[in-house]
């Protein structure tokens, strides 16, 4: 049964008496007085009310009955109903002979009133179940898919629809500003909401898992970005330069979303790191430093960056880094890197036997320059 609060009940009161210019009251389902235009009747049990809703029926009191009554003025009473029940009553303070008229009108602005705050309500608990879904979907740690199903079914989401993550996040603006602006982009992406289901995971961060299949077969990169685009040109400019925002990779098995997930906040980590004056970034551009990423937390990760730590910690001025990141760009041609470092090509092989010597690496070995080659990218984008 749906009850009425003292919060409702003044909405109702504020609302009813900008339509007439009478007092009015409102009550609970047991008669106390939880609205009125007059505050110091509020908390105090109100007879009138008490005869309307056990007979549901609207109670006209006059001057001779209200003085039998206790806590009553005259006036008309009239039971509010929804869903079939009496929720409580709405009083109107004057001449009943005068009120009866606005009787019918006021009761059924209040059930109106009543009906919209539970369809709202009901609508803001349906988006927390929402979102908490969510959250827990992209977690990945659910051990039981039944009830994830059972979960899914319950709040009409297809939960083997391909879906793709993406994460907007809020930069430079504060936990204030961020939640603005990221309310304001999730209204964008609700309307029209093309099948997104969204969250809001933190203050300043915000995921969206997008149906993977836009033409309808299968999955394309490329339209995706051009749909982010479009999202961003519906973005005003002092809103754009406060955002980020990244495309995971599309996994095949729906319920992998969680890891489309982790690669969109890679992708975000990588993207704002190397190429901080875009807005854009998508997981294909990162995609071997986001495969990767995983390996630094890994002891075989340890083995495999030794080498490159090794030439970090001798290489103060960092010559030694420009010098192989030269080298790899243009695969060991000696003299295409000696021209790009504007060095003779003695001074460059000297610098290349430096690197072997600190690294125990030798360049000219397909496997040690590929171990330097990802030390390098995984150790100079932190």
């Amino acid at each position: 049964m749906y009850f009425l609060d003292s919060q409702l009940a003044q909405q109702i009161v504020d609302r009813t008496m900008a339509i007439i210019d009478h007092n009015i009251n409102v009550m609970n389902n047991q008669g106390v007085i939880l609205g009125s235009g007059d505050p110091h009747r509020i908390g105090f049990v109100h007879e009138g009310a008490l005869l309307a809703i056990s007979q549901n029926r609207t109670v006209t009191i006059n001057s001779a009955s209200a003085s039998s009554l206790h806590g009553v003025k005259p006036g008309i009473n009239l039971p509010l109903h929804f869903q079939g029940e009496i929720i409580g009553v709405i009083g109107i303070t004057g001449d009943p002979q005068h009120l009866n008229a606005y009787g019918e009108l006021l009761k059924m602005s209040a059930e109106m009133i009543v009906e919209q705050a539970n369809s709202l309500e009901l609508a803001q608990w349906q988006n927390r179940q929402q979102e908490e879904f969510i959250l827990q979907f992209i977690k990945g740690e659910y051990s039981d898919i039944a009830q994830l199903e059972a979960w899914a079914n319950r709040l009409n989401i297809d939960l083997y629809m391909p879906r793709v993550a993406a994460v907007i996040e809020v930069q430079d603006g504060g936990h204030a500003i961020g939640n603005s602006l990221l309310k304001q982009v999730l209204n964008l992406l609700e309307n029209p909401s093309r099948g997104n289901l969204i969250a809001m995971t933190s203050m300043t961060e915000l995921v969206i898992l997008k149906p993977a299949f836009l033409d309808g077969k299968q999955w394309n990169a490329n339209l995706e970005s051009q749909r982010i685009d479009q999202l961003l040109k519906r973005i005003p400019n002092s809103m754009r330069t406060h955002l980020k925002i990244a495309l995971g990779h599309y996994f095949p098995n729906p319920t992998d979303i969680h890891r489309s997930y982790q690669t969109a906040k890679e992708t975000l980590q990588f993207g704002i790191q190397m190429q901080p004056d875009k807005s854009k970034y998508l997981f294909e551009d990162f995609s071997l430093l986001v495969m990767l990423s995983g390996l630094k937390q890994d002891w075989r990760g340890q083995q495999l960056l030794t080498p490159f730590q090794k030439l970090i910690a001798h290489d103060n001025n960092q010559q030694l880094r420009k010098t192989l990141t030269a080298y790899l760009t243009h695969f060991g041609d000696q003299g295409a890197c000696a021209k790009q470092l504007y060095i003779h090509r003695n001074t460059l092989r000297y610098r290349l036997d430096k690197i072997t010597q600190i690294t125990g690496i030798e360049l000219n070995k397909l496997d040690g320059l590929l171990q330097l080659y990802l030390g390098q990218i995984l150790l100079t984008k932190e």
